[in-house]
This record gives structure tokens, C-alpha cells and sequence, in this order.
């Protein structure tokens, strides 16, 4: 029995395509992707991201217990409502999730974790917060009495769109830098995304979910399926759990090197086997320079050994088939390798791995 989120209905009522995505009865689309990709792009779509968890965090040891459970450090967060991006490690160095963490008070913050590793994620935090005898208290807010429902609004347009729709929340939110979020009744509303673009996600009451999304349909606002969400964040050069990393890969072999905070001797779950490893690969893009369409899990040859696609797509923006890869060390952008696509080797340029943010390619 697949999970359903609270915008289930509303996605039927205009006839989405619905798949199985983790568990979960998802859109992919709502007729034409690539028309749903450009909106974002150019305009403004929304996305339901109400299968992700939002977990709050209650207590006096909020600080230290999350300064030991995540890779990147929590004393950057001292102005209320800013956000962190992490990896959670285990002892191995792997990366059980990536999340985001909202520092709200001192004795409150709020974490939204993939919707495939919640479970998973709950049990890590409240077995660590039990062993290190931390005065916290996690609850997760996905589902039950207090559940929330998340709308990701993106595009250059996004924020006049909420704003048109919720001119209660313009005043708190229209000075939002970057990563930031602002508390406005019952929604919570962070400058976050996945998609490279401009825009808000905002949580709210599950059950007005559907009241909001309808309300932004009607302003205009294009709804937008995985589909598109899947090549907006490729393009974007933004990590996805389960394919460009997992609980055997570390974060300075999938290009998150940038969310370690390791220069001052605080200690953190993975640490050691961090100091101990290494970068063993690099985290890089590649453009296909032939016919055809790059994907996960293609080989990749260098002059330096093997390397290997983790996400791939034709790039809607840049009419080109893109990849993330883990390529060997010295392999350098700029450089031509060759892909295995259906065992003939084709040629593909090496790139950062970014191509295309705020309305445009980067490339």
C-alpha cells in the first residue's frame, strides 16, 4: 500500500501521472515535463514536497547533541530562522541523509529529512540522543495530529506569487537572504529550494495544505511533478540522496567537501574516518559531446581508471544530455573522457558540477 501525502487528491483532480516514488504515490507530471521544467526556469512552479519530514527538536542540549550528529557545524547558525545544509555520517564516514537544519531558539530548531530515510533518520537521533544522555526530544511532523504539508514555490516569479497569495507573510519574508526562514501564523516559510532558482518552501497545518496549493493554482502557478524536480536539480548541480551518495559513500567523495566543518577540534560522528580516508574520488559534471543521453550508473573513462555517472538527464535548459559523476582524482575539468552507453564509448566534456541556476545555464 502506497503512502499518500495530503495533496494526493488535488494532484488526481487534474489528472497527474502518479508513480511509485520510495513508497510514496508521487506526480511525475501533469502532462509535459519539459513544459513544467522551463516554468520554474522562467516563471514559477510549485512542487509537493509533503513526503519529507520535518522533525523538531525540543530541549537545553539542542546545540551540543546536533554539533555531534552532523558534519557541518551548528555554531554558524546564530541568527534565528537561518539554515544549515548537512550530511549526517555514520561512524564509517557514509552519509545516512542529507538535511536541512533550521535554527529557531537555543532550545529549538527544526530538521526536514528525505522522505526514504526518515525512519531510518529517527532511529540514528533518538539512539544518539539516548547514548550521549542528551536533553532533547525529537518529534517527527510528517504524520499524526500535528502533521505538516510542504509547498516548494521556485522560479523567479515565486515570491510575488506567495506574496499575492499570503500578503500576510510579505512584510517577514521579502527581506529573506538565502537560506533563511520566517515563522508567519501558522507558516513557516524558508528560502529554500531544489532547484536552483528563487523561491520559498513553506510548511503549514496538513490539513490547509490543500487550500494553499489551490489558491497558488489559481494565481497562476504552474504545479510541477518529480520530473521535472529530478532534471531542475541536476541542472542545478544538487545532490539526491540514494544516487549521489549513500550510507557507503563519503561526503568529500560526492562534492560536499563545503558542508565538513573540520578545522577546530569539534567532534562528530564519521570524523575519524574522514581524517583517516580522504578524498578518494571527485565530484564532477560531465556534458555529452555525441548523440545520446547520459544516466546513472554509465561508466566512465578517463586517463586517469574508471569513473561512474550518479545522475544523468537531458538538460531541458541547455539541450544537452548532463551527469553528475565520481571520477578519479586528476581527472580535470575541461577534460574529454568517454562514456559506456550501451557498450559504444562516446564522447563527454568535463565540467563543474553546475549548469544552469536563476533562469539560465552556467556552462
Amino acid at each position: 500500500m502506497l503512502k499518500k501525502t495530503v495533496l494526493n487528491a488535488a494532484h488526481r483532480a487534474i489528472n497527474a501521472r502518479m508513480v511509485d516514488f520510495g513508497g510514496w504515490d508521487m506526480p511525475v507530471n501533469y502532462g509535459s515535463q519539459i513544459e513544467e521544467h522551463h516554468a520554474v526556469r522562467n516563471d514559477c512552479g510549485m512542487f509537493d514536497v509533503s513526503h519529507m519530514c520535518p522533525v523538531d527538536l525540543v530541549g537545553a542540549d539542542c546545540r551540543p547533541f546536533l554539533s555531534r550528529l552532523v558534519a557541518n557545524d551548528v555554531a554558524k547558525l546564530t541568527v534565528s530562522g537561518k539554515a544549515l545544509y548537512s550530511a549526517m555520517l555514520n561512524e564509517a564516514g557514509g552519509v545516512i541523509d542529507d538535511l536541512i537544519i533550521y535554527f529557531l531558539t537555543d532550545t529549538r530548531f527544526r530538521i526536514v529529512v528525505n522522505a526514504g530515510t526518515a525512519e531510518k533518520d529517527l532511529a540514528w537521533m533518538q539512539a544518539k540522543a539516548a547514548e550521549w544522555k542528551m536533553d532533547v526530544t525529537i518529534t517527527q511532523r510528517r504524520d499524526g495530529d500535528n502533521a505538516l504539508g510542504i509547498i516548494a514555490v521556485q522560479g523567479p516569479n515565486a515570491r510575488a506569487k506567495v506574496w499575492q497569495v499570503l500578503p500576510q507573510a510579505k512584510a517577514a519574508t521579502e527581506g529573506l537572504k538565502a537560506f533563511f526562514a520566517a515563522e508567519v501564523d501558522q507558516y513557516f516559510i524558508a528560502s529554500t529550494g531544489y532547484t536552483g532558482e528563487d523561491g520559498y518552501e513553506i510548511m503549514l497545518p496538513a490539513g490547509e495544505a490543500e487550500s494553499l496549493w489551490n489558491k497558488l493554482k489559481d494565481a497562476g502557478v504552474a504545479p510541477c511533478g518529480l520530473g521535472a524536480r529530478d532534471t531542475l536539480r541536476l541542472e542545478a548541480g544538487m545532490n539526491l540522496y540514494g544516487q549521489d551518495m549513500d550510507e557507503t559513500v563519503s561526503p568529500l567523495d560526492a562534492g560536499l567537501a563545503w558542508t565538513v566543518a573540520m578545522k577546530d577540534e569539534r567532534d562528530f560522528v564519521g570524523r575519524a574516518a574522514l581524517a583517516a580516508n580522504g578524498q578518494q574520488k571527485q565530484f564532477l559534471g560531465l556534458i555529452l559531446l555525441d548523440k545520446g543521453v547520459l544516466r546513472g550508473h554509465q561508466k566512465v573513462v578517463t586517463a586517469q581508471g574508471e569513473g561512474e555517472i550518479t545522475s544523468g538527464s537531458f538538460s531541458p535548459t541547455l539541450q544537452q544530455s548532463i551527469a553528475l559523476a565520481r571520477l578519479p582524482l586528476g581527472v580535470a575539468i575541461g577534460d574529454e573522457v568517454q562514456v559506456d552507453i550501451r557498450g559504444k564509448l562516446l564522447k563527454a566534456k568535463v565540467t563543474k558540477p553546475v549548469f544552469a541556476r536563476n533562469g539560465k545555464a552556467v556552462q
